[in-house]
């Protein structure tokens, strides 16, 4: 077998130093000049109107509650966790609210209570309601919206806003 007289043997720490260099050139070659860069926005709260969704009343611990929020085409749940969570609210700061169209490709989600987490049947896609929506499983590229809520004296929950752009909608405004 012959062997190519332009291989050239490179070891590791040649071969990254050699990587590296290339990426710092490729990253300086395509930097706009800054009269002509713009900076990207940061990670923004939605702006939403806000929507009375229940009473707290209305909750049972770990069982999701169907709402459709910022309007009719947007499905979401309300779910009352029994133990303080992040962006939870109401007395125990338990209560959350997600959309349930899975941000990688819009399939509509079903709630698991044992694991608390919101999954999607298309690509199996899987986001803990425990920790804000975080992605821990699958094709998403994105952690789920979190509606932002708010609990009045009468223990009327209100959405107020989403955390993230609800699959579906081409900009951040209804």
């Amino acid at each position: 077998m012959s062997r190519c007289s332009k291989l050239v043997d490179v070891g590791r720490r040649q071969f990254l130093r050699g990587g590296a260099i290339a990426a710092t050139g490729a990253a300086t070659a395509t930097v706009l000049p800054a009269e002509r860069a713009k900076a990207a926005p940061a990670s923004a709260i939605v702006d939403y109107p806000s929507n009375k969704l229940a009473n707290t009343a209305d909750l049972a611990v770990n069982e999701p509650m169907d709402i459709k929020y910022p309007d009719a085409d947007s499905p979401g749940a309300l779910i009352k966790l029994g133990e303080a969570v992040e962006g939870g609210v109401g007395p125990d700061g338990d209560i959350v609210a997600f959309s349930v169209l899975c941000p990688h490709k819009g399939w509509l989600m079903a709630y698991n209570g044992e694991d608390r987490t919101l999954n999607c049947p298309g690509h199996f896609s899987r986001f803990d309601v425990e920790t804000g929506g975080q992605q821990v499983w699958g094709h998403a590229t994105q952690n789920l919206p979190q509606f932002t809520l708010r609990v009045d004296d009468k223990g009327d929950i209100y959405a107020e806003g989403a955390s993230d752009l609800i699959f579906g909608r081409p900009s951040n405004v209804l």
